[in-house]
């Protein structure tokens, strides 16, 4: 009965809210990861976007003015990780705040002689736990392929549900912890090891700071160059098409 009367209330809100046949085909023509999706799933993906768009605040930040396409283009974007995981795995937070490129992130932490210190630090996105997600409109709108700060800031949120940012998310039923550390980790100390040595990376060398990072960085990589890392890390991009619940690289074609 209650999942009845949760379908009839999101049917009743869509019906109030879908996204107009031409602003959601422009959000997703510009959403780069999504180009592996069939009809049916663009689709789905519509009203999973609409309804994000009727449960959180899109906020423009330091004088960006804010269009309804851009933020169509942005919950397309935030929405592609949870198609098929479902809307709930981004409750708790309520807003996504948007700057017009970079900005200052200032953070407080004690060292190791209980010394307070303010650290000032400039990003082009970040996820609170249990608060917003920041990002830079100049990054989404300009960012090369294989980097998303949407889709790395949206990847934090799904790894925080378990409280913190270590690296895996709360896995499904059925998915092996131990094989996905395993996975994870050694993939983690190799790419280090190669960040370390100044080597090329295929993908962001950021994702070498934690496994943390590792996961957003992977996470991108996913979704926008998943034949890249399916060659690098073969491991890794299965351990994801398991928890995402989607395989980009089974390209299909809109009807």
């Amino acid at each position: 009965m209650l999942t009845r009367w949760r379908q009839w209330r999101r049917d009743r809100i869509l019906r109030r809210v879908r996204l107009g046949e031409s602003m959601w085909k422009a959000a997703l023509a510009d959403v780069r990861g999504a180009v592996h999706l069939d009809a049916a799933d663009a689709a789905r993906l519509r009203d999973v976007a609409s309804l994000f768009l009727h449960d959180k605040s899109i906020e423009p930040a330091r004088g960006l003015e804010l269009t309804d396409a851009m933020r169509a283009r942005i919950a397309c974007e935030s929405c592609l990780p949870i198609l098929n995981l479902g809307l709930d795995l981004y409750d708790g937070w309520y807003s996504v705040i948007v700057y017009p490129d970079e900005f200052v992130a200032r953070h407080e932490y004690m060292d190791e002689a209980g010394v307070v210190h303010n650290e000032d630090d400039v990003r082009s996105g970040e996820a609170w736990d249990r608060g917003p997600v920041i990002i830079s409109w100049h990054d989404v709108a300009h960012g090369e392929r294989g980097a998303s700060v949407i889709l790395h800031e949206m990847a934090h949120k799904l790894d925080q549900l378990d409280g913190t940012a270590n690296g895996r998310p709360p896995l499904h039923a059925g998915m092996d912890p131990v094989r996905w550390m395993a996975t994870f980790r050694a993939a983690f100390e190799e790419f280090g090891e190669a960040v370390a040595r100044g080597e090329w990376t295929d993908i962001d060398p950021y994702g070498a700071e934690d496994p943390g990072e590792f996961f957003a960085v992977a996470s991108e990589a996913f979704f926008e160059s998943p034949e890249v890392l399916s060659e690098v890390w073969p491991g890794v991009y299965g351990q994801l098409t398991q928890y995402y619940r989607q395989d980009p690289l089974r390209l299909k074609v809109r009807g």
